[in-house]
């Protein structure tokens, strides 16, 4: 049965009822969390049949949750057809005084698996299943609230799969996500994540709401980033930026660079030259991740100097950058770590639902080939 937050809400069929109803239905489910309509005592008995026998409000089955020690959470969701996503809920880092602040952040999926095949990402090991409706994109919101009990800071579409080749259901979502009538979360608390779809990025940029972009970037040439990331065979970095500058110039500063930190790969100083470019041209603040190694994948994190030579780049030409302290690392929650998984005998083993070619070694060594830089030196950070 069809969930009835997969729809508009302008398109529920609610017969000859005014359309104060849906207000009402809304305060049920998002205020009160009932999602049983023959509960929803104020509305009339008529109303709640015809609701019943149209739609249900999906929940999304909670499989298993667990906790890092920084206090990351990753829960496994199964859906109604049985596939596994999965959400992770992402505490504050602690301040200088030691203090960590009541802000938590939902990191949530939209598609089951990702066709794109990022060949760092633990999600596209797996493959593309299908999108996400609306109604379970805000589901895991609801569900991760429901089983957390902690107030929600921000929401970032850095799950599982491409959040903009799946914009139909994200526009309606999103609807629910922001609106008074939906979860009223504002528009600057929401961080939508893509690898470049240039197109919608266009598109996204046109919507009224000034939603925070995350651009994953993780080279700052095509030749390196087309052998890194399928998607920019199709889109280069040219028309990537100027679909960038179109975004920062409607919406205002709300745009980042994510840079995923490979080891001799693209964290040399030529690479942080060029992207200091790349981050001034378009306005953009810069945010390194250092690589969370993933069972099966090559690659390494940097070490300490080579990161902090490779910041300090930056810094000096005048980017705002940051570096992504590392968080559930321990429980495959860490950025880049979003696996399908299924329970076998209560431990966890990969849901292998698509065959996909893991690079090897001689992968890795072909990119370090191809990067053409010479051995880092802190003195060339200089």
């Amino acid at each position: 049965m069809e969930s009835i937050l997969d729809r508009p809400i302008e398109e529920w069929d609610l017969g000859p009822e005014p359309l104060y109803r849906r207000s009402q239905i809304c305060h049920w489910i998002f205020g009160r969390r009932v999602t049983d309509f023959s509960q929803m005592t104020s509305l009339p008995w008529e109303l709640r049949r015809r609701l019943s026998e149209q739609y249900s409000v999906h929940t999304l089955s909670l499989e298993t949750r667990r906790v890092a020690p920084d206090g990351t959470e990753k829960f496994l969701w199964r859906l109604s057809d049985g596939q596994l996503l999965e959400s992770v809920l992402i505490p504050a880092s602690e301040g200088r005084d030691g203090m960590r602040a009541k802000r938590w952040t939902l990191c949530i999926s939209t598609q089951v698996g990702c066709a794109y095949g990022c060949r760092f990402c633990a999600s596209g090991l797996m493959g593309w299943k299908r999108n996400l409706t609306p109604g379970e994109i805000v589901g895991q919101v609801l569900a991760a609230q429901e089983h957390s009990r902690l107030p929600m800071g921000n929401l970032v579409f850095m799950g599982m799969g491409e959040p903009l080749a799946n914009f139909d259901a994200l526009q309606v979502a999103l609807s629910y996500l922001c609106s008074p009538w939906g979860l009223g979360i504002g528009a600057r608390r929401i961080t939508i994540s893509t690898v470049g779809l240039v197109p919608k990025i266009w598109q996204l940029a046109e919507d009224p709401r000034a939603f925070r972009l995350a651009i994953s970037l993780h080279a700052p040439n095509d030749a390196l980033r087309s052998k890194l990331m399928p998607i920019a065979r199709k889109y280069s970095l040219q028309e990537l930026l100027e679909a960038c500058i179109a975004y920062v110039r409607n919406k205002g500063p709300c745009l980042t660079f994510e840079y995923i930190l490979l080891e001799h790969v693209n964290d040399y100083p030529d690479h942080a030259r060029e992207l200091s470019a790349l981050a001034r041209r378009a306005g953009a603040k810069l945010n390194l991740i250092p690589y969370n190694p993933v069972q099966g994948l090559p690659w390494k994190r940097p070490r300490p100097t080579r990161l902090e030579c490779f910041r300090d780049v930056l810094a000096r030409s005048g980017c705002e950058v940051t570096v992504r302290q590392p968080k559930g690392d321990m429980i495959e929650a860490a950025c880049g770590q979003l696996r399908l998984v299924s329970l076998v005998g209560g431990g966890y083993v990969e849901a292998q639902q698509d065959k996909c070619r893991i690079p090897t070694a001689g992968d890795r060594q072909g990119l370090q080939s191809a990067a053409e830089h010479k051995p880092f030196d802190r003195s060339m950070s200089k």
